[in-house]
């Protein structure tokens, strides 16, 4: 057979195998995030034939302070349902976080190296309860004092009748504001344990992060100096929580590259 009649290979398409990969990554970041709808869903439908159940243990906080003859009202005829639904909904997104997370950690982590995925899981698991931690912070201990302060400094001819709508976008908003704040350790170990910044470059900026916070609080919260200053305070004490955390990172990394040094 002469070299003209030898049988021609198809010719190799370069760009089908670069984006092989990628298109794989795209199928396997689909199924995950179907898989977390699903379970949204699933908690949603096992949560909704308690819906009124659990819109009056988020109401409580203001039910128990409300004036003796008063009541939460429903100003728009579509509230009664809404309101419970869009809570259990919410509701079931919380808590599915994570499920949510693992599934993000599961289609990041064979991209990290092994010391980073040491560290990666702790940071995971502390910002799951932290934020779940700020949400409590938020129930137990704001929602009562804001609310008592509400309610008794209205003048004494207007009674306090919440919408029921109004009163869920309200909470739902600080439930977020605080879960979010209680994150602010993570960040400050991440910023630190990456390199971005450091233990002293943090510490010098205390006075200028201690002015973020009130403000951060101020524009989260509703205007009022309480809700301001019991957002803005456990920020600032979660900020010098990771600038500890950070510390003693640094210690550990310092000890452990002097053992290397003298192994050497």
């Amino acid at each position: 057979m002469t070299q003209s009649e030898q049988p021609q290979l198809p010719p190799i398409d370069e760009q089908q195998g670069k984006h092989a990969p990628l298109i794989e990554h795209l199928i396997e970041l689909r199924g995950r995030l179907l898989r977390s709808v699903l379970v949204v869903i699933c908690l949603f439908i096992g949560m909704y034939p308690f819906a009124n159940d659990l819109y009056m243990i988020v109401s409580e906080p203001l039910r128990e302070l409300l004036p003796e003859g008063t009541q939460m009202i429903a100003t728009e005829v579509a509230s009664p349902f809404l309101a419970p639904f869009k809570l259990t909904l919410v509701l079931a997104i919380f808590g599915a976080i994570p499920y949510i997370l693992y599934q993000a950690w599961s289609f990041i982590a064979p991209g990290l190296y092994q010391h980073e995925k040491k560290i990666a899981m702790p940071l995971l698991a502390s910002s799951i309860f932290l934020f779940y931690a700020g949400a409590v912070f938020a129930y137990y201990v704001v929602f009562p004092l804001i609310f008592a302060f509400f309610t008794s400094a209205g003048p004494g001819d207007v009674a306090v009748m919440t919408d029921i709508n109004s009163y869920l976008n309200f909470v739902l908003k600080l439930f977020f504001a605080f879960g979010v704040a209680f994150e602010i350790p993570v960040a400050t170990f991440i910023l630190i344990w990456t390199g971005i910044t450091t233990v002293e470059s943090l510490s010098e900026k205390r006075p200028y992060v201690v002015i973020f916070c009130f403000v951060i609080g101020m524009l989260l919260t509703p205007p009022d100096v309480i809700s301001q200053t019991l957002l803005a305070v456990p920020m600032w004490i979660l900020y010098e929580l990771g600038i500890l955390m950070g510390r003693l990172v640094k210690r550990s990394q310092e000890k452990a590259k002097a053992e290397n040094e003298e192994q050497e």
